[in-house]
C-alpha cells in the first residue's frame, strides 16, 4: 500500500527516487491489510461455508465457528490493535474521526455477532416457532450483512480518505489496493446473490 514520492494521475513517478514507508505508514498499512482480510475475506468465507453446507449431513457449525472466531478473530483483533497503535503514534486522540468511530463500531458489532451466533446455534426454541427459524436467526443474518456493508465502506474510506489524512499523503495508496477492494466487493456480491435460500 505504498507508492513512490509524488506522481501523476497515470502513476508515473515525478521524482527519480523512492523512499520507504515511515513507521506510522507501515503500521497503518498492516492495519489496513489485516482488517481487510478479516472483515472482507475471512468472514464472508465463513458465511459461504454456513450457507452451502448447512443442508449436508455433517455438522457445518464447527467449520463456520472455526472460520468466524478462530481464524477471523485473531486477524480482526490484530488489525484493530494496529489501528489503535497507529492513532497512538499520530497523537491525535482516539475515536475522533469517522474512520476510528466506525472501526470501534465494527469491532463491537463483530463481538455481538459472535455471541449472537452462539445463541442462535444453542437456543433454537423449535416448540415456540413451529419448526421454523427463530427471529434471532434472521437477526444474526441481518447483522452479518450490516457488518459486511459497514466494513466495505470502512475499507473504502480508509483507502480513499483516511490514509492521506492520517499519514499526510507522503505515499499514495496504489491503484492495485483500490482495485482489490472493488474485486472483493464484486465477488462477495456475486457469491451472496447465488447462495441457496
Amino acid at each position: 500500500m505504498h507508492g513512490q514520492g509524488g506522481g501523476d494521475a497515470s502513476g508515473a513517478a515525478s521524482s527519480v527516487f523512492s523512499f520507504p514507508l515511515s513507521d506510522v505508514e507501515r503500521k497503518a498499512e498492516h492495519h489496513a491489510i489485516l482488517c481487510t482480510v478479516g472483515f472482507l475475506i475471512c468472514l464472508p468465507i465463513g458465511v459461504l461455508v454456513a450457507r452451502y453446507t448447512r443442508t449436508l449431513p455433517y455438522r457445518w457449525f464447527y467449520a463456520h465457528w472455526i472460520i468466524q472466531l478462530v481464524i477471523s478473530g485473531p486477524i480482526i483483533f490484530a488489525g484493530w490493535s494496529m489501528g489503535y497503535m497507529t492513532t497512538n503514534m499520530l497523537e491525535q486522540g482516539h475515536f475522533i474521526d469517522p474512520h476510528e468511530k466506525i472501526g470501534l463500531s465494527l469491532l463491537i458489532l463483530y463481538i455481538i455477532q459472535l455471541f449472537m451466533g452462539a445463541f442462535v446455534h444453542f437456543f433454537k426454541f423449535p416448540s415456540l416457532f413451529g419448526g421454523l427459524r427463530a427471529p434471532h436467526n434472521y437477526f444474526h443474518v441481518f447483522l452479518g450483512l450490516i457488518i459486511f456493508i459497514l466494513a466495505a465502506f470502512q475499507v473504502h474510506y480508509g483507502l480513499y480518505t483516511e490514509w492521506a489524512f492520517a499519514t499526510g499523503g507522503l505515499h499514495v495508496v496504489p491503484d492495485s489496493a483500490k482495485h482489490a477492494w472493488m474485486a472483493l466487493i464484486i465477488v462477495s456480491a456475486f457469491t451472496r446473490s447465488s447462495l441457496p435460500q
